[in-house]
């Protein structure tokens, strides 16, 4: 585990665990916008869980109210679902911030998977406005017309 080195114990409200790509999002955000209250922790091996260490850096920030697993993948894919339940009779109790549950790992489309990676990063810092950015992730994709029948092209 990699511990955050750029804010001050005492003002972190959050703490974010992550693994991957994801942190660089985060730490760009977290540094861009001075973010002091928000701790960004890297799990970079997953297993064995380092429980203990998890749980001292829950110690660490003692004035934290939120303790979130933060991934880019869908909440039913990545790594979530084994941290869930390693954690679920634990005394760290871990939420989420993921895309929503898919049956695919990616969208398909550039445009929605930047606007769904950017409302991931602005929720982990609690920095999502407005509910047209809330319901980013819950708007229908838009299809390509359909094409034209095969008989008619010729």
């Amino acid at each position: 585990m990699i511990d955050d080195t750029y804010v001050t114990e005492k003002s972190v409200k959050r703490v974010l665990f992550c693994s991957g790509k994801i942190y660089y999002d985060l730490l760009e955000k977290q540094q861009t916008d001075a973010h002091k209250d928000v701790a960004i922790v890297r799990v970079e091996q997953l297993y064995p869980t380092p429980i203990q260490a998890m749980q001292k850096i829950k110690a660490k920030y003692s004035h934290a109210k939120e303790f979130i697993w933060v991934q880019e993948e869908p909440e039913n894919m990545g790594a979530w679902p084994y941290m869930c339940r390693k954690f679920r009779n634990n005394d760290l109790q871990l939420d989420v911030i993921s895309r929503k549950e898919s049956s695919s790992t990616a969208t398909g489309y550039a445009k929605q998977h930047t606007s769904q990676q950017l409302y991931i990063v602005g929720k982990a810092f609690n920095t999502v406005a407005g509910d047209e950015v809330k319901n980013q992730l819950k708007r229908p994709l838009k299809r390509w017309p359909k094409p034209a029948p095969i008989n008619t092209l010729y």
